[in-house]
């Protein structure tokens, strides 16, 4: 039985980018992946800011598609609103390139990754754990000082550490996309669009990917999800918007936005990513939040196996240093996004109109947010510190 200091279960961003930073620190670590292949298959909008983007990976156009300058909104009656984001910009990613990357220095750095590896269980033993895996059809075993689980949303690594992984259904965005041609956008800006009919407690979206290619798709609150599937409400977006596009691809998941777990290690079980719930509540946006999360899991799990103590007293410094990342931010951001899934669509449509009143200049996600905020005015004290953690002006 093959012995590590860390098994990370779950090849995304957040377990290759862990796997890095924990092996360049001089642990011996190995990635699981289940599917047969890394950054397949894709279950995400693509997209993510260049600010965050560049603080662990420079741009390369092998997996940065698309470079975004621009954001446009469109209220539940159709004004549209075009905001200034000057000074930042973003990415429309390929996610199966750019898994592939991270994972590649995953690799560089000293870690092993078996691929068709699924982890079917955990069984404590002594100071260590031991892992059940079916590697391309039949059963091995490894034990680890330390499991990172990176599984996802329907992740079973915190479960079987007894972690309370569980997501309130209101709070699953449950999502369905489609990768579409024949699109007729400015490519240089994303589209989002509002209303309750269209995407109920979530949104729509098109990202453009460049010549005329686009992911289209939308997110609904989990509530809703039981009336009407998101597939139903996809089809009936593009129906209207883009009528005469035509689809090349199509996927569907899940993004939990509860604003992140209080809880996201056990003894020797630590949790990042999608599985600790690390997203964006507002946008729900997940790959620069569980990089950030990685580059602390990553270094704190070595240092936990190296120093010998994997205890759940020791694993907390990857909570603590989590909270002052992002931690806060997002739980502030979870407010927002419980004021802006409260408002009608004739508040919607007046906050749309107001902001087009303004100077292009002023037209920024900031002021919308305020907008939005001016409806609930306990929240707007703690706007300030908010929107600065959030990075928008």
């Amino acid at each position: 039985m093959k012995t590590y200091d860390i098994v990370v279960i779950g090849a995304g961003p957040a377990g290759c980018f862990t796997a890095k930073v924990a092996a360049k620190s001089g642990a011996r670590v190995l990635i699981l992946e289940r599917d047969p292949e890394i950054g397949i298959p894709v279950r995400c909008a693509e997209a993510v800011d260049e600010e965050g983007l560049k603080e662990f990976l420079e741009p390369d156009p092998r997996w940065a598609l698309n470079r975004i300058e621009g954001v446009t909104f469109f209220a539940p009656d159709g004004t549209r609103v075009d905001l200034n984001v000057e000074g930042t910009a973003g990415y429309v990613l390929d996610r199966r390139a750019f898994d592939k990357e991270v994972a590649r220095l995953a690799g560089e750095a000293g870690a092993e990754i078996w691929t068709r590896a699924s982890a079917s269980g955990l069984v404590r033993e002594g100071n260590g754990l031991r892992i059940k895996v079916n590697l391309r059809g039949r059963k091995e075993e490894v034990r680890a000082k330390l499991v990172v689980g990176a599984d996802g949303v329907e992740s079973r690594v915190g479960r079987w550490a007894g972690l309370r992984t569980y997501c309130p259904l209101k709070d699953m965005e449950v999502c369905a996309q489609y990768l579409m041609g024949g699109m007729s956008l400015d490519s240089n800006r994303i589209y989002m669009y509002f209303g309750r009919n269209l995407a109920p407690g979530g949104y729509a979206w098109a990202f453009p990917k460049g010549e005329g290619i686009a992911n289209v798709g939308l997110g609904i609150s989990g509530e809703f999800a039981r009336e009407r599937p998101p597939s139903e409400y996809l089809d009936a977006f593009v129906g209207k918007f883009f009528p005469s596009a035509y689809i090349l691809g199509s996927t569907a998941g899940g993004v939990p936005c509860s604003g992140g777990l209080r809880k996201m290690v056990a003894d020797g079980v630590l949790l990042v990513g999608d599985a600790a719930h690390q997203a964006n509540p507002v946008s729900g946006g997940g790959i620069i939040p569980a990089l950030k999360a990685a580059r602390i899991a990553g270094r704190v799990a070595a240092g936990a196996v190296l120093g010998g103590d994997t205890s759940a007293g020791r694993l907390h410094e990857y909570e603590v240093e989590w909270e002052e990342e992002l931690g806060r931010a997002h739980r502030m951001a979870y407010a927002v996004k419980e004021v802006i899934c409260e408002l009608s669509d004739d508040e919607l449509n007046g906050i749309a109109r107001s902001t087009n009143e303004l100077p292009p200049e002023e037209r920024t996600l900031g002021r919308v947010f305020k907008s939005a905020l001016l409806q609930r005015p306990k929240l707007i004290l703690k706007l300030p510190w908010l929107l600065l953690k959030m990075g928008v002006k």
